[in-house]
């Protein structure tokens, strides 16, 4: 009884540990710079109503504590720079906003966390109400403005624009009135300051957050990236095989409402672990031969297992982004390794025992909407090749045996796809498959010559 009870507590500490910590450090900061009871209140409801709007944090781009810092940083500046300058013109407000969305793509977090700034900013600059709406209209719109950046220049642009409307807000408030020319010029100012920042702290923050930004994504597109030079050279059906799965995934990811871009840059690395021994793997190979010729079914699976951490120690020996790493580890999932599996238990001898989990991948198993994708992607694109006369009903027989497969080994049980997602990638697959292996009609000369 007393083991239940401690184990409860123990679960209910880990639960709320970022509430917990947030708390411990809003009060440890309100006490040492002798504010208001009030701006702790706020913030900690906010943070309560985020916990129970997204209850499961664990799939989310984002977790609470990383948006508790972000907050924290954030108000400790305002305090100092409201108590040097006793004005909040030079304060770079929407770096909150801007820096949300570029970092998790979260039009509703980056809306509360704006609010919650405004609200604590207003109170240290003496409960001001004009300010609230100033920081509320610049922040919303560079939430709008920050969706879907992707190029540096872009940020810098946007912070441009909001300055201006920080300069056309104040005019309302100001009754139409240019009283002061040097505010307004500060405020235009300190939009494109916002700018400028947020280009900055976007990419320091990605890898401790764990997150990768369409900025960083589309560099990481790029073929001259050495590892895909590699792949070029050395691997070159590998190379060809992460084009096509891709495709497959950013379609995929686009039909079901996924990120697109993140799904396919994901899926050009996902096998860069075949680089440290290419010619072991089937797409690489010489078609009269194979290397796995000579070798028993244990080594061969231990070849062909191990390319998933060999990948994952390659990404991060070239600073990959965690996100990326995640499709690494995650596209085979706990799968089985089925050729070497038959191949074992056709060799075995009569009292030798083959266990299924010594021929599974390690995993884990996909735990994002994109990474459930490229595995899909991937085992249909490889299976694909086995298809000898690929007319379009073997293609749609070909995908939906893969996916059911897939879907009734367990592969999809840690991943938020559901039966719907499911139908809708099958059609998107079938799609582009169909496109690209159809048969070809046969000219007439060529009928001759044979």
């Amino acid at each position: 009884m007393i083991k239940i009870t401690a184990n409860k507590k123990l679960y209910f500490f880990r639960k709320y540990l970022d509430i917990i910590v947030i708390s411990a450090l809003l009060i440890l900061i309100n006490s040492l710079l002798k504010l208001e009871p009030v701006n702790v209140l706020s913030i900690l409801i906010s943070i309560i109503f985020l916990k129970k709007l997204y209850p499961d944090l664990k799939n989310k781009p984002y977790k609470l504590l990383n948006l508790g810092l972000i907050f924290i940083c954030f108000f400790v500046v305002s305090y100092f720079i409201i108590i040097k300058y006793n004005s909040v013109q030079f304060l770079p407000f929407c770096v909150i906003p801007m820096l949300t969305m570029l970092l998790f793509d979260e039009s509703i977090i980056a809306l509360l966390l704006t609010l919650t700034c405004a609200i604590s900013v207003a109170i240290l600059n003496g409960n001001d109400f004009y300010t609230v709406v100033i920081f509320l209209i610049s922040g919303i719109s560079a939430i709008m403005l920050s969706k879907g950046i992707r190029r540096r220049i872009e940020v810098i642009r946007t912070g441009a624009i909001i300055g201006l409307i920080q300069v056309i807000t104040l005019f309302f408030i100001n009754s139409f009135k240019f009283t002061n020319p040097l505010d307004y010029f500060i405020f235009f100012a300190n939009g494109i300051l916002c700018g400028v920042v947020v280009m900055w702290m976007h990419a320091l923050l990605e890898h401790p957050f764990k997150v990768a930004t369409d900025v960083t994504l589309l560099e990481l597109a790029d073929f001259n990236h050495p590892l895909l030079q590699r792949m070029i050279m050395e691997a070159p059906g590998t190379y060809h095989h992460s084009l096509i799965v891709g495709n497959l995934s950013d379609a995929a990811c686009k039909a079901i409402g996924a990120h697109a871009l993140l799904a396919r840059i994901g899926a050009y690395y996902h096998d860069i672990g075949k680089l440290q021994k290419p010619e072991y793997f089937s797409e690489n190979q010489n078609l009269n031969e194979s290397k796995h010729d000579n070798l028993t079914p244990t080594i061969s699976k231990m070849v062909i297992m191990n390319h998933v951490k060999e990948g994952a120690e390659l990404a991060k020996k070239f600073k990959l982004s965690p996100s990326i790493i995640d499709f690494i580890e995650q596209h085979h999932g706990t799968s089985l390794v089925y050729y070497f599996y038959r191949r074992a238990l056709e060799g075995k001898d009569e009292h030798q025992k083959v266990e299924e989990e010594g021929f599974r991948y390690p995993g884990p198993k996909p735990k994002s909407k994109e990474t459930a994708v490229v595995l899909l992607a991937d085992s249909v694109e490889a299976s694909m090749r086995t298809l000898r006369d690929p007319s379009s009903a073997k293609i749609e027989e070909l995908v939906h045996k893969i996916i059911n497969n897939k879907f009734i080994d367990g592969q999809l049980d840690a991943c938020e796809l559901t039966l719907n997602d499911l139908e809708i990638i099958a059609k998107v697959f079938i799609r582009i498959l169909s496109g690209i292996y159809h048969n070809r009609t046969a000219y007439p000369q060529q009928e001759a010559k044979k």
